[in-house]
């Protein structure tokens, strides 16, 4: 929930007041008295009795936007005709659509873009398959792939109620890197029958961005689909925000003049964000990390490991920490949450070190209050938007798939994600660079460029060939 009004819970509201009279300047104050915030007011008609106007404002969530248009119509004189939620009213048919990109204004043109001409260009592919990359959407399509089973902060809530999730993501894809993606919402939560329905659409796209499936299936699928597939497949969840995380993390490092290779890392969470995660610190030089779940720290002596959870055991904690997270976060250089809401307190962040760096990324209601832990830590990162230091994915997988598809890669490798986290903390110039300031804006010109030059550049324009990330 909102604690101060939001665009998110925005509203517009259509009403008649009296031409005369004070109504139109109460209008403000009513909204005002009741805690939202004014955004826009329009007169829409105009007579000389009654005057129509619509009034958008914020609101904190929907029982406060119900206040805000109750003390609306309280004003004497108003009559209150309808009440629009703006977030719906963007959603109304969906968000994307398609687009010709060639014109077909009459009989020649429509004759080389379909039949007969289309012919030659379908048997110069059937001749050698790699045309596709050349000749068709293939070369700068992705398929966003979810089978509704992890979105956001909401849980299993199924493939339909994904799609606006999807529909989302493909947008982001176009404006930020130009990415022609598509929502492919899946009605299935079996591991096979995921693997085989991507397997089978795949000659259609350049690469395949799996989206909240939940762990630990999300690994067996990402694992299966890379083995079979000659395109990237990136899931976004793990490895766009391990990209994000590192890219923040070199940052903070710098401006609390500490490096990876000697600070303690704390982690809450060994989910799929959080694996990811821990396998990027280990590769960028973290020798001192300890995970915890929700049962403790992730440590050898533990019986009840899965396959996930024994190579973190056999990855880190290397003196055998057995406590709680808050044990293991005392005298923690950094805390790096992708878990659950208020887990921690002023207090915990408190015990940390000096110049200590305080991730809390669970969403919308982080790990420790922001506010808290800003009394003891020297930088703070969050999920929101309404904190500085947002750690956002679009910073990283609109510019990692322009890069992959531009090199026409088979594959993602750990190096190319490493180049996409230096590349995107070297946005912030050592001039901008600040507590406030360790990841540039995602609408910051240079991040989907610099970071698919970066992956574009560790591809080495190769096709063939790529390890594992």
């Amino acid at each position: 929930m909102a604690t101060v009004p939001s665009v998110s819970y925005s509203i517009t509201v259509r009403l008649e007041v009296p031409a005369g009279g004070k109504a139109v300047s109460q209008l403000t104050h009513a909204v005002e008295s009741a805690g939202g915030v004014v955004t826009a007011l329009d007169v829409t008609n105009a007579g000389h009795e009654k005057l129509r106007i619509d009034v958008t404002c914020a609101a904190r969530d929907t029982d406060h936007a119900q206040a805000i248009v109750d003390q609306l119509e309280a004003v004497e004189g108003v009559v209150i005709h309808k009440v629009s939620d703006r977030t719906f009213l963007m959603h109304l048919g969906g968000k994307i659509e398609m687009v010709s990109k060639v014109p077909l204004r009459n009989r020649d043109e429509l004759s080389m873009a379909y039949t007969p001409g289309v012919a030659r260009v379908s048997m110069a592919i059937a001749r050698n398959k790699e045309d596709a990359r050349r000749l068709t959407i293939k070369r700068n399509t992705v398929a966003v792939v979810t089978d509704g089973s992890a979105v956001l902060g909401l849980g299993n809530i199924g493939p339909e109620a994904a799609l606006p999730v999807m529909e989302g993501k493909a947008a982001l894809f176009k404006r930020f890197a130009g990415i022609d993606a598509w929502p492919i919402c899946l009605d299935t939560q079996d591991v096979d029958e995921i693997v085989r329905t991507v397997q089978v659409i795949a000659p259609g796209f350049g690469g395949i961005n799996l989206e909240d499936i939940g762990a630990p299936r999300c690994f067996e699928v990402e694992r299966r689909l890379r083995e079979l597939l000659d395109i990237p497949v990136f899931h976004d969840d793990q490895h766009g925000t391990a990209i994000c995380v590192l890219a923040a993390l070199t940052n903070a490092l710098r401006v609390v003049n500490k490096n990876i290779e000697n600070v303690k890392i704390t982690m809450a969470g060994a989910g799929a964000a959080g694996n990811a995660v821990l396998r990027l610190l280990l590769a960028a030089g973290a020798r001192n990390v300890i995970v915890c779940d929700y049962l403790g720290a992730v440590h050898k002596g533990r019986d009840d490991l899965d396959e996930s959870l024994r190579w973190i055991a056999d990855h880190t904690n290397a003196e055998g920490y057995s406590g709680d997270l808050r044990g293991a976060v005392k005298d923690a250089d950094v805390f790096v949450g992708v878990s659950a809401p208020g887990i921690l307190v002023g207090d915990d962040i408190a015990t940390m070190a000096k110049d200590a760096v305080v991730f809390a990324l669970a969403n919308p209601e982080p790990e420790v209050s922001p506010d808290d832990a800003r009394e003891h830590a020297a930088v703070v990162a969050t999920g929101r938007s309404d904190y500085p230091n947002q750690i956002n994915n679009v910073l990283a997988f609109p510019g990692v798939f322009r890069g992959l598809l531009d090199a026409q890669a088979a594959g993602v490798t750990q190096e190319m994600l490493l180049a996409a986290a230096r590349a995107l903390a070297e946005v912030v110039s050592p001039e901008e660079l600040g507590p406030n300031y360790i990841v540039p804006s995602v609408f910051h010109p240079d991040v989907a460029t610099a970071v698919a030059a970066a992956v574009r550049e560790s591809a080495g324009g190769r096709a063939r060939g790529f390890t594992e990330a």
